[in-house]
């Protein structure tokens, strides 16, 4: 068994990596970290336990310890959920020493650390070696991208393999767990949809063309077609959903679109890896699917189900659909999980 452990633990994604580690055949879940205001006490004690399972019981009586590389003790992958005001400052530190899976954003556009969906980019595990050689590290640092981002880039990447993207238009409404437990006021929400979500845009533009880029030399090159994303928070409680549009340079069937969705496996299904989906990307022909109530925890939270998928009238080679994806499991702990696991693999 492989020791891990969580920082941040107490907050909503720590909660949701604690849930998925329970029972995890290869990761033995041994650290907690928190504040220090958590620290020296029984996660039981501590924890505001947000998610509709109940805590484990295993993890009751686990003493919380400072968030701090002398506190961690013996473990081998971190994984974090950290504010990423936070992370910038103190996963470079665990690093030195630790692998750090991590979800928090401050690392993940940096030129020497992989950000990777499993499926998509496995490839940029080579940038490992890059990072501990230039910065001298025993460890290394690995994240996921933002929550959106995953769940698009999973729907554009069989996509992406047949066919010549020109253009990507998305629209997203997101759920209020993406800003954690107190992030939205109900009074904000409720009866409401927020046009806005800061820095979220910026993020989908620019991780999606990197995840789709090639790895030459040490060095990403993104993609080359645009992205253009509208970002909205909306009161529903878990599971994104986001309205596509594509523009491809190519004549294309809409069903030979569905069969190349439906049908897209990744690395992590060849390898048969603990928490990847059998289908990363779901098809459904119903007229009104997605429903993020109905559709988020397809297989486990790990599968994005994608809907309405057809040919756009307006515009010449393209198409246009809506998307469902968990945004605390696939889209935060889940894919770092799933990171963690094709490490502990192949590395």
């Amino acid at each position: 068994m492989v020791n891990v452990g969580v920082l941040g633990a107490t907050g909503m994604v720590g909660q949701r990596f604690i849930e998925m580690l329970e029972n995890h055949p290869e990761f033995e879940l041994t650290t907690l970290a928190a504040s220090s205001r958590s620290a020296g006490k029984p996660y039981g004690e501590v924890a505001n336990w947000y998610l509709d399972s109940e805590m484990p019981e295993s993890v009751r009586d686990i003493e919380v310890v400072e968030t701090d590389p002398a506190s961690v003790g013996d473990v081998d992958i971190l994984f974090s959920a950290l504010p990423a005001d936070v992370a910038r400052k103190v996963e470079p530190k665990f690093a030195e020493k630790y692998i750090v899976a991590s979800n928090a954003s401050a690392m993940r556009m940096e030129p020497d650390v992989p950000l990777v969906i499993p499926e998509v980019n496995p490839e940029f595990l080579d940038l490992i070696e890059v990072q501990q050689r230039r910065r001298g590290w025993d460890g290394f640092i690995i994240t996921n991208p933002n929550c959106s981002t995953i769940a698009l880039t999973l729907t554009l990447k069989p996509i992406y393999d047949s066919y010549t993207i020109k253009r990507v238009y998305v629209s997203t409404m997101q759920a209020v767990s993406g800003a954690g437990y107190s992030g939205v006021p109900s009074m904000a929400i409720l009866d409401n949809i927020v046009p806005y979500i800061g820095g979220e845009e910026e993020k989908i533009e620019t991780e999606t063309l990197h995840l789709l880029g090639e790895l030459d030399d040490g060095v990403v090159k993104p993609a080359s077609f645009g992205v253009s994303a509208s970002c909205h928070r909306v009161p529903v409680v878990d599971g994104h959903t986001e309205a596509v549009f594509v523009e491809l340079d190519d004549e294309f069937e809409i069903e030979d679109i569905k069969e190349v969705m439906d049908g897209f496996q990744g690395l992590p299904q060849k390898l048969g890896l603990h928490s990847a989906p059998e289908k990363p990307v779901v098809v459904l022909d119903e007229e009104n699917r997605p429903q993020p109530r109905m559709d988020r925890d397809r297989d486990g939270g790990m599968s994005v189900t994608v809907g309405r998928l057809r040919k756009d009238a307006a515009f010449s080679n393209s198409l246009r659909y809506v998307l469902v994806g968990h945004n605390t499991v696939r889209g935060a702990a889940g894919a770092s999980i799933l990171n963690a696991e094709l490490i502990n693999e192949i590395l």
